[in-house]
This record gives C-alpha cells, sequence and structure tokens, in this order.
C-alpha cells in the first residue's frame, strides 16, 4: 500500500495545520485520516457516495432501506447485540441516507476505538437481509412514509422537487414511495448490496485522536477483504432537466399554506458557489435577513419564512420557504419577489455583504469544532472535489465576492420565467400564473 501525505496550504499564524493523510488500500478503498491530538474522541465514518438519484424508478428508496436494514443484524451479531456493544462503549451509531451519499457512523472516546470499529465493520460488511426483517421493516418503512405526507413542510418541499426535477431520480423522495417500498425483495436488498458496498463507491474517513499508521492497519484488517468491483464502472447519472413549474395543491386539512419558490442554481463544485451561499445568506439565511427582517419582522406575514440552497454534483436550488394565512398568501409572494427584484436591480452594500461574509465563515469554522463534523468534511470534499480545500483558501475565495458578482449571479437566476412554485394548503380558488412570478 502507498500512503500519500496531503499537504495543506499554508494557513496563518491564527489557523493551525490540519494534520490529514489519505491511503487507497489494495483493494481501491480510500481511507481518510484527520489526527487531531487534543481531542479524546475519534469519529469515523463508511461513506457509499451513491444515493436515492442512482436508484432505477423502479427500486427508489432501496438505498434507504438498505442503510435501514444493516442495523437488523449481522452474520454474527443481532440487533440487541449491536445497541448493547455500542453502549457498553458509550458510542454514538448512526446512519443518514441523501440524495448522493449513504453514511454510516459512531463516534467512541479514542480508547474504544477497535471495538467500534469491529462493529461498523461488521454492519457495512456482513448484514443478514432475513427474509423476516425485511418484512418488519417495509412496514416501518411504510409509517415513515405516511408521517412524512402528513408534515406540510415536508409535503411541499417534496412536491416541488419533484415537479423541479421532473421525471428525473434527483426528484424522486429518498424514502421511496408506498409501491417501490412494497416491491422489494430480500434478492433486491442483496443486489444492491453488492452492487454499491464496493471499494469503488466507498470512502472510510475518521477524525480525532488516531494514528494514520495504526488506524489503517486496523482498518485494513476488517476491509482488506472486500473484492474490488468488478466490470466496468456504471455511468454517471445524467444531469437533470429544471422544470419551471407552478404547482398549486390543495389540502383543506391545513391551516396554513405553505409556500416554495425556488430556481436552478450553481452545483456544489462551481466556482460561483461562494458567490451563491452569500446570496442565499443575505436573502433568507438568517434573522438579520432580507426576508426574515421585511415579511416577519416588519410585516408580520409569517412565523417561518427562510431560503436554502440545496446543491448536487451536477445541479442545485436555491428555494425559499414560508408558511402563512390564506389571506396573507399573496402579499408573501409579492414581497419575496420584490427582495428578488432587488438583488437583481440593486448592488448590494458593503456592510450587507460583510455581514453575510462573517456569517458565512463563521459557521465554516464552527462547524469543525467536533470530530464528526470533521469527518464529514475530509469525506464530502473528496467526492465533490476530489482534493483537500483548506479553509484559509475557502475563507480567501469568501472575501473575494463582490457586490457586482452577486448582482450578476442574481440576474442570471432570478429570472421570472425561470421560476418553480409550488402552494399548498387550502387555497380555495386561488390562481397563479406566470405573469405574477416577474421580479
Amino acid at each position: 500500500m502507498s500512503a500519500i501525505l496531503v499537504e495543506p496550504q499554508s494557513p496563518p499564524s491564527s489557523s493551525p495545520t490540519r494534520n490529514i493523510r489519505r491511503t487507497t488500500l489494495p483493494n481501491g478503498l480510500l481511507v481518510l485520516t484527520e489526527q487531531i491530538p487534543h481531542a479524546r474522541s475519534i469519529s469515523m465514518g463508511a461513506w457509499i457516495a451513491s444515493g436515492s438519484r442512482d436508484e432505477a424508478a423502479a427500486e427508489n428508496g432501496i438505498s434507504h432501506f438498505v442503510e435501514h436494514m444493516v442495523f437488523k443484524g449481522t452474520t454474527s451479531r443481532s440487533a440487541q447485540d449491536i445497541a448493547r456493544e455500542v453502549d457498553t462503549i458509550g458510542g454514538n451509531l448512526d446512519a443518514f441516507t441523501g440524495k448522493e451519499t449513504v453514511c454510516f457512523n459512531i463516534k467512541v472516546l479514542d480508547e474504544n476505538l477497535p471495538p467500534a470499529l469491529d462493529v461498523l465493520s461488521d454492519l457495512v460488511l456482513h448484514p443478514r437481509f432475513t427474509t423476516e426483517d425485511l418484512k418488519r421493516e417495509q412496514s416501518v418503512i411504510l409509517e415513515e412514509i405516511k408521517m412524512d405526507e402528513d408534515n406540510p413542510d415536508y409535503l411541499v418541499h417534496e412536491t416541488f422537487t419533484q415537479n423541479f426535477w421532473k421525471n428525473h431520480a434527483l426528484g424522486r423522495p429518498i424514502l421511496g414511495t408506498v409501491d417501490t417500498v412494497s416491491s422489494f425483495t430480500r434478492q433486491t436488498v442483496l443486489d444492491h448490496h453488492a452492487r454499491r458496498f464496493t471499494p469503488r463507491h466507498m470512502i472510510f474517513s475518521a477524525a480525532g485522536h488516531l494514528d494514520h499508521d495504526s488506524f489503517l492497519e486496523q482498518v485494513e484488517a476488517r476491509f482488506g477483504s472486500l473484492a474490488p468491483a468488478s466490470g466496468i464502472a456504471e455511468p454517471a447519472a445524467t444531469a437533470p432537466v429544471v422544470t419551471p413549474h407552478i404547482t398549486l395543491k390543495k389540502k383543506k386539512s391545513l391551516e396554513q399554506v405553505q409556500m416554495c419558490l425556488g430556481v436552478a442554481a450553481p452545483p456544489v463544485a462551481s466556482p460561483d458557489r461562494f458567490v451563491v451561499y452569500l446570496l442565499n445568506t443575505m436573502l433568507g439565511g438568517g434573522m438579520s435577513s432580507r426576508l426574515f427582517q421585511t415579511i416577519r419582522e416588519e410585516q408580520g406575514l409569517a412565523y417561518s419564512i427562510y431560503s436554502e440552497m440545496n446543491p448536487f454534483r451536477d445541479s442545485g436550488s436555491l428555494s425559499v420557504y414560508g408558511g402563512m394565512s390564506l389571506d396573507k398568501t399573496e402579499r408573501v409572494l409579492a414581497l419575496t419577489l420584490q427582495e428578488l427584484a432587488r438583488l437583481k436591480n440593486e448592488p448590494v452594500s458593503e456592510s450587507e455583504l460583510h455581514r453575510a461574509k462573517n456569517q458565512m465563515k463563521s459557521n465554516i469554522v464552527l462547524g469543525l469544532e467536533s470530530t464528526s463534523s470533521r469527518m464529514s468534511n475530509l469525506a464530502r470534499q473528496q467526492m465533490y472535489y476530489g482534493e483537500f480545500i483548506a479553509v484559509d483558501e475557502i475563507v480567501r475565495a469568501i472575501d473575494q465576492v463582490t457586490p457586482a458578482r452577486v448582482q450578476a449571479l442574481a440576474n442570471q437566476l432570478f429570472r421570472p420565467e425561470a421560476i418553480a412554485l409550488t402552494l399548498l394548503g387550502n387555497l380555495g380558488p386561488m390562481k397563479i400564473t406566470r405573469a405574477d412570478l416577474a421580479c
């Protein structure tokens, strides 16, 4: 094996160098570590670089389903054994599924690294996938789907997304549907695990009080026998086409109207990513943002109003969410469009941009204060950028953003014909046309 040391760029004296190393095992598994000598914990995760967007339509939800199933027991441990062993070492074992990733992770005291790694690797590599467990978990996830459909916040976002990336895997729900989840068989699960849980699709990352070489030996002892993926790699999923839609979904039982308005945005590794994040921060990313101040503080029209970014490897969205009474909906929509127009027509002030920059830089730095966040940061940077980008380099890129660049991007994004809108609630005879979305 050959260890490749990633040398971070020389930071200023106020920012300590991060001791990050990476090694590719003979079977192709990439192992990333960050040594943090002052920490007493270790966080580690097995990352699968595929998610719900990489599923066939008939198997929508299989990534999330398999994520649940691995906790039902392995060839050597029952589900109860796993829970007891993790509790015995005071660990925090978790997993999640996204549009483009699945992660299984655990955080423990440094002294409990060996047993924690043993449990985590067993989960990932040796799940038993019994038919009885499959049936039970199908029932659980079907209830999860129903629960989310009863959540208006979730439902408006899901409706918006499905119509925004219409007929594309990126627009499908991570949980799947009642029909797809009900159709899963043990063979479906086994095939997905064999296809995706391979060194080609996997990254193992860790951060905390550890030594790279010693840790590497322990990882290789458990993952070294994992066979390299055979055959030609699957073709990358095609980039989605955005559909600027207007969707009015009536649900009489709701007391509020839920609004989701959005546009296509740059992908996660775009050169404009810092510009769009700053634009999002100023639009609706905090208590001093324009939407929060105008719609909630000055007008009192909504309790919840914010904007958010959802970037992916080849696409993205910037959307505004609000919840308000029916009689205030048109006013909230008009004020939202007014703020989009202001960003297009007037350069943001230096003071507002400075405030957004400080907020963004603070979020980045504070977000790296735990071993869990650093472990995630290593894996995500590898998956999306193929390299480690030091915090100081990110800060410099943020500081270089100018009001002119923000205004130029706003004009590129906020075109009336490119806006998508979903309204959910007891809408009555309300009608919205494309002309109503002028900004």
